[in-house]
């Protein structure tokens, strides 16, 4: 059957490592690998994977997941749809799109919304899968509408934006309701807002500053690994304890870095990966880290945090073929 999956399609490689395709740079071998650069391709692909039965994982930028030293036992799909046209305030592109060249896209005809994530390494895609955000903004203030292929019936189909039902960190697509069909973003429309264009650029500069300055960006990792925690600590011997959780008590939310930071982990390693010094809601790899370790600090922050402050940290990061 293998020689059958190899020919039946253009393009289908076998055993490629796919540390090379992730921010991490962790990861063991994909059974089979292919790179979707059109619509057209990916449902060709899609077709092969319904008639061999074959497990799929869907690869964007490669941020926000953690893949198993093991690797994939199936097909990994790369997204690699990547056009990408602007017309008046509307941005048309296709989930492979990385969003840091979608910002500057965008900046240059003056259009605003994607300042927040110029520097990231995702895709257009991945980020309305899991409603991306950062620095008060998420991916679905922009969104107007998002089209997707059904993977039971290869159906295609339009979402407007309350169709995607986006809420923290999450969206249909990454979480469809139950009975629901599993849904493959192939493309979308982000609706922006004119401004001025050095305004949006010194935007971009600002946050591109901010995270320089606070994000462990020389070393690999997968971004933020916990979501922060929108709770509130009402225990009055924690409040006593950390006074700082007065004000995130009033903000609505904690951040899952200083919770880390809090329990004594700063720092921790295991093999070469690290809980970031500079910020406790990464975990870096410092060369050469296998995902086992990383696997290992995150369930180590998990059971530090909740024994302290009796909060359940929920991962933010993807773990793939575990």
């Amino acid at each position: 059957m293998e020689d059958k999956i190899l020919n039946s399609l253009q393009g289908i490689q076998k055993s490629v490592p796919l540390k090379n395709f992730t921010s991490y740079k962790i990861g063991g071998l994909a059974k089979y690998f292919f790179v979707a650069k059109s619509k057209n391709e990916l449902i060709a692909i899609l077709k092969i994977v319904k008639k061999f039965e074959l497990p799929i994982f869907i690869l964007g930028g490669g941020s926000n997941i953690l893949i198993s030293d093991k690797g994939f036992n199936g097909l990994v799909i790369k997204m690699d749809i990547q056009d990408a046209q602007i017309q008046e305030n509307k941005a048309f592109v296709g989930a492979g799109a990385n969003l840091t060249k979608l910002a500057y896209l965008c900046a240059d005809v003056g259009l605003s919304g994607l300042e927040w994530s110029a520097g990231m390494p995702g895709t257009v895609g991945g980020a309305i899968h899991g409603n991306a955000h950062a620095f008060d903004t998420k991916i679905s203030d922009t969104v107007n509408s998002v089209c997707a292929i059904d993977l039971k019936n290869l159906e295609i189909k339009n979402f407007t934006k309350e169709q995607c039902q986006f809420s923290v960190k999450s969206s249909i697509f990454k979480n469809p309701p139950d009975g629901e069909k599993d849904l493959l973003i192939i493309s979308a429309v982000l609706e922006l807002k004119v401004e001025n264009i050095e305004k949006v650029k010194s935007k971009i500069k600002e946050f591109l500053e901010y995270r320089r300055a606070k994000h462990p960006m020389n070393f690999p990792s997968a971004g933020s690994v916990f979501v922060n925690p929108e709770v509130k600590i009402e225990n009055k011997r924690i409040l006593e304890k950390f006074p700082e959780l007065y004000e995130y008590n009033k903000k609505g939310f904690i951040p899952a870095g200083y919770l880390i930071e809090k329990v004594g982990l700063v720092g921790r390693k295991k093999g070469n990966a690290q809980i970031s010094e500079k910020h406790c809601n990464f975990i870096v790899n410092l060369g050469k880290a296998k995902a086992k370790d990383v696997l290992f600090l995150m369930k180590l922050a998990k059971k530090r945090v909740k024994k302290i402050f009796g909060i359940n940290l929920e991962p933010e990061v993807q773990l793939v073929g575990f």
